[in-house]
């Protein structure tokens, strides 16, 4: 009986146009059990301790793939939906915008009824090789980075129960539900690992840098190849917190970062209990396609790479308020970089940019709501059928 309601609901849902694909995204295969394997020629090295951080030919971290197709397809739906809000006007890609990083180009980003927040939206990209999350790095599962947010009066202003009526009620999300986790009910449990399979697939590796790396040294120019010696230099120090292949090292640094003007200050992962050491710190992100995530650092406030990389060339601690004593991480120094390492610097993070497996933007969605005004519609494929 149960899998004659899976068949109808499969047939139902695909009439209508909304079929889950069977396929994994590009980059990924499909395994036994009808798993998805991300497939990366990082693979082929040796990583200490299993960390993922070192060199140019240094392994990835561990990291969350082994979902279905129909679970990563699922959550692409649904990260693209209104629905999921309480007012049913912003989904998770309204701050997390494909063409902008999986940004949204703002310093504080907005959430619901316009109210602004105190930070910058992080870029998704890799983000499922991360063992924090958030800029104060309080998450430590994609599944609850995917709920916070959700049901945050400030930002999607949702709650449990009227999101998962709203998702039963539905004419088309309980057939893809059955799709993807052969259930009657929808739970919230599976909101989050959907959201959490289709993150997963978010995945660049294969810049310009990363054909530098695995060989291909014509892949960078004179100029990025000088940026790359100064980022990795004792001088600049960049790589000992932007370590490849991810170029973060995952941890909570306190830099000293200003906050926009008439902002109070943020004390970041310091307002955890017990991390009262790291006032002020926050997670070192990923310079993975930074050039498109614009503008820079938690406050969002440096508009440009420029900005943000001379930031520390300007005296350690030179923007801690009065009256905050800050445990600067020990790599904040006085590096002193002229304007022409500066332009080295900037030019070599450009070539970490790579979008080849951006996913598709539905063109229409289950919820029958339209897409975030913000959201640009593009080409790219991810084996989805819509």
């Amino acid at each position: 009986m149960m899998l004659y309601a899976l068949l109808l609901a499969t047939s139902l849902s695909a009439a209508d146009g909304f079929n889950l694909s069977q396929s994994c995204p590009p980059s990924f295969e499909l395994v036994a059990g009808n798993r998805c394997k991300l497939v990366s020629r990082y693979d082929m090295y040796d990583s200490l301790q299993n960390k993922g951080v070192g060199g140019t030919q240094t392994a990835l971290p561990a990291r969350r793939d082994g979902f279905s197709p129909q679970q990563i397809d699922l959550g692409r739906y649904l990260f693209f939906d209104p629905l999921l809000s309480g007012n049913h006007q912003q989904a998770c890609a309204s701050c997390h915008q494909p063409a902008r990083g999986f940004a949204d180009g703002k310093a504080l980003s907005s959430g619901a009824n316009g109210q602004l927040g105190n930070r910058s939206a992080p870029s998704l990209w890799n983000v499922g090789f991360l063992k924090k999350l958030f800029w104060d790095g309080r998450s430590d599962t994609l599944e609850q980075q995917a709920l916070i947010p959700m049901l945050a009066e400030h930002e999607m202003a949702n709650t449990p129960a009227k999101l998962l009526a709203d998702l039963q009620a539905n004419n088309h999300y309980p057939a893809l539900f059955r799709q993807a986790f052969n259930t009657e009910r929808i739970e919230l449990s599976q909101v989050a690992t959907a959201l959490t399979a289709f993150q997963s697939s978010l995945v660049s590796l294969n810049s310009r840098y990363d054909h530098y790396a695995h060989g291909y040294h014509q892949a960078l120019t004179e100029q990025e190849i000088k940026g790359m010696n100064v980022f990795r230099s004792f001088v600049a120090r960049c790589a000992e917190c932007h370590t490849p292949p991810l170029f973060t090292n995952q941890q909570i640094a306190v830099i000293g970062t200003p906050e926009p003007d008439g902002m109070p200050f943020d004390a970041g992962a310091g307002a955890k209990p017990g991390w009262e050491k790291l006032r002020g710190g926050f997670k070192v992100p990923t310079l993975r396609n930074i050039a498109l995530t614009a503008p820079y650092m938690h406050s969002g406030r440096f508009a440009t790479l420029e900005e943000a990389t001379e930031f520390y060339s300007k005296g350690r601690g030179h923007a801690v308020p009065k009256g905050e004593d800050l445990l600067l991480h020990w790599h904040i120094w006085e590096p002193k970089l002229t304007a022409e390492e500066v332009q080295q610097i900037t030019a070599f993070l450009g070539s970490l940019t790579d979008e080849s497996l951006l996913p598709q933007t539905p063109k229409r969605l289950p919820s029958g709501l339209a897409l975030p005004t913000e959201i640009t519609t593009n080409s790219q494929t991810s084996g989805a059928t819509e």
